[in-house]
Order: C-alpha cells, then sequence, then structure tokens
C-alpha cells in the first residue's frame, strides 16, 4: 500500500512541482489548498482554482481548507500587535509555525495521511549523530527556506516532506511543470506578505483597524539632539534611510524605535551595527544544554549571511554574541541558530 501524503497546494509552480515529485517517488498524494485570507491580496480564488487544475491534470484529490479564522488569530493579529509595539514581525515565520506545519499536519490525520509536504526549499534526515531527524539547509544556498522553519514543532519532523530539497535553480522546476503540460510552468512568484498587496503595512493596518491611530513624536540623535518630526513609529524599522524626512550633515539610519517614548532614534551607519542580541520566544529542533555556552552561526534575517557566535540560554531567554557585528539587528525580526547545516533552533529579537 502506498504511503499517503497531504501536500500544501498555493496554486505556484513549486508545490505543484513537488506532486509530480512525490508521485514519481511512490506516494499516494492528496492536494490540499488552505484557504487563509479572503480579499484581493492574496488572490484566493485564483490560488484554489490553479491549484484545483493541477491535481486534475496529476489525477490526485483537492481540498480546500478554510482557516482564515485561524490565520487572522495566529498571523494577521499578531503581525499588527508587533508592529503596534514598535516591532518589525516576520508573518511568514508565524505562519508556518502555527498555519503551514502544526495545523496542517493535524488536518493531515482527518485524511489519514501519514505525512505533510510543502514546496519549502529545505530537507530533512535522520541524523545518527543526534539520534533523531533533523532539518537542515537545501541544496541550494540561494534559495533556501530554513530560516522561515525553525519553529516547527520537531516532533513532526519525521513527517515532514520536501522534495525540492535538491533543486538548485527554479528554471529545472518549470521546466518539469512544462513536461507535465502545467499550465503555472511560467507563473510569477507569489509575493512575501500574501495579505498585503502593495506592501503597505501602515495602510493595512489603518484599513484593518479603523480604531489605529499612529501618534507623531520626535526623530532624535542618541545624544538628544531632536532632528524632526515622526508620523508614527509604525512607518519605520532599525536600518531604515530613506523617507526620515530630515536632513544631518551625514545619512542617518534608524538605530531604535523608542515604543516607550514615542521617539525615532537615528544615528550613523556604523552605530548600526552590534555584537549581542537577545531573543525570547524560543523553539529548538535539537535538545541543547540550557546556561551553557555554545558556538554556533546564527544569522538575523533570511538575506542575512550566517555569522559565528556564541549562545547561551537561561530562562528560555536566548543571549547570542557574535564574533563580527552584526548590521540592523531587528526586534521582531528572527534570529535562526545553525550547527554546520542543521538548524538547532531560533527566537525573536527582544
Amino acid at each position: 500500500m502506498k504511503k499517503k501524503v497531504l501536500l500544501g497546494m498555493s496554486g505556484g509552480v513549486d508545490s505543484s512541482v513537488s506532486a509530480i515529485l512525490l508521485q514519481e517517488a511512490g506516494y499516494e498524494v492528496i492536494g490540499a489548498t488552505m484557504k487563509l485570507w479572503n480579499e484581493p491580496a492574496q488572490s484566493t480564488n485564483g490560488a484554489i482554482e490553479d491549484a484545483k487544475k493541477v491535481c486534475k491534470r496529476l489525477g490526485i484529490e483537492h481540498h480546500v481548507i478554510d482557516l482564515q479564522k485561524e490565520f487572522k488569530k495566529n498571523v494577521v493579529d499578531n503581525f499588527i500587535c508587533e508592529y503596534m509595539c514598535g516591532k518589525t514581525p516576520n508573518p511568514c515565520v508565524q505562519c508556518n509555525k502555527y498555519m503551514k506545519f502544526n495545523m496542517f499536519y493535524k488536518i493531515a490525520q482527518d485524511y489519514d495521511c501519514e505525512y505533510i509536504a510543502t514546496g519549502h526549499y529545505a530537507k530533512i534526515i535522520y541524523s545518527e549523530k543526534y539520534n533523531q531527524h533533523v532539518l537542515i539547509k537545501s541544496k541550494s544556498n540561494k534559495k533556501d527556506q530554513t530560516y522561515f522553519l525553525y519553529g516547527i514543532d520537531r516532533n513532526i519532523l519525521p513527517n515532514i516532506l520536501f522534495p525540492l530539497s535538491e533543486f538548485e535553480e527554479k528554471d529545472d522546476i518549470r521546466k518539469i511543470a512544462k513536461e507535465h503540460g502545467l499550465e503555472i510552468a511560467t507563473k510569477k512568484d507569489s509575493q512575501e506578505i500574501c495579505f498585503i498587496s502593495d506592501n503597505n503595512y501602515s495602510k493595512f493596518i489603518s484599513e484593518y483597524n479603523k480604531n489605529i491611530k499612529f501618534k507623531t513624536g520626535d526623530i532624535l540623535l542618541n545624544d538628544g539632539t531632536v532632528l524632526g518630526k515622526h508620523n508614527g513609529l509604525i512607518h519605520y524599522t532599525v536600518g531604515q534611510r530613506k523617507g526620515l524626512g530630515i536632513s544631518y550633515k551625514e545619512p542617518l539610519y534608524v538605530l531604535k524605535l523608542d515604543k516607550e517614548n514615542n521617539n525615532v532614534i537615528v544615528g550613523t551607519e556604523k552605530e548600526l551595527y552590534s555584537k549581542k542580541l537577545r531573543a525570547n520566544e524560543l523553539n529548538f529542533l535539537i535538545p541543547i544544554e540550557f546556561e551553557k555556552e555554545l558556538t554556533i552561526k546564527a544569522k538575523v534575517r533570511y538575506r542575512a549571511n550566517e555569522a559565528l557566535a556564541k549562545l547561551f540560554v537561561k530562562d528560555n531567554i536566548a543571549e547570542v554574541e557574535f564574533e563580527e557585528p552584526q548590521r540592523a539587528i531587528t526586534p521582531g525580526q528572527s534570529v535562526v541558530f545553525y550547527k554546520d547545516d542543521i538548524v538547532l533552533g531560533g527566537g525573536k529579537i527582544i
């Protein structure tokens, strides 16, 4: 009897080719599209129709799972709350943690599926060293998405399949789609934030909740010198240079959002660099020794390079000290810990 897998299908080329690869590997594939957001930004109906067409072409079942209520609670509301607290959230991390793996795995049980699968660029293998399944980087460093996946429950790692783990070029994936006659072979990749079509998050938040008001305040240097006014902390993020509306003898960047005093602190690029950070909301995919210093590599944003660092965890707070200063360490973003190519875990920067 074939092993059954529930595949998350977005209607895009990655998840569609994942269905083909799983079929060729001998799995019984069931396609499922999660309906997360019923607004034009996500083009939900278009995604569902594309996924249905692919499933019909490949001869597999397709189901639509309405999770709008859960998505609003776990992703959208969290996104707004973080921004209103002067942080810069990463909704993809939140969505993977709660929706695309945790909740999706529970749904898979209803379809008697032993496995779940997605079109992420990542890999899971069994490690003799750790005596468990581990999450490692995909073959393509350029497309690797393990940064977004550290929040997965480690207990379900043995039940997750990533069919695209060995691919390095998107053109190779599109070629497979074309060879199988899939119309989505040339479909563009989706945007980063699925529920915000124009990437204008402040506009989205103000329209989503009419009661939210953005308070004006001061833009300051570290020494307290007032350089101008801001029109709400939500419009700024650490590392930002453009759109500050101030003049100075040298380029200035946002260093910190001072929520308590409603100020934007700015400074030179040199001041953007720091060796230390703290993180909470930790999740470890491999058990580590707490209150013991570990040598690791860590990255503070998706596009950043991994950097050598020391990790110390106590009372569910991670303290990280990098060997070399890192640019624009941003509260609300995630820091992810690696040992070789293996994801140890991660947390949210505070």
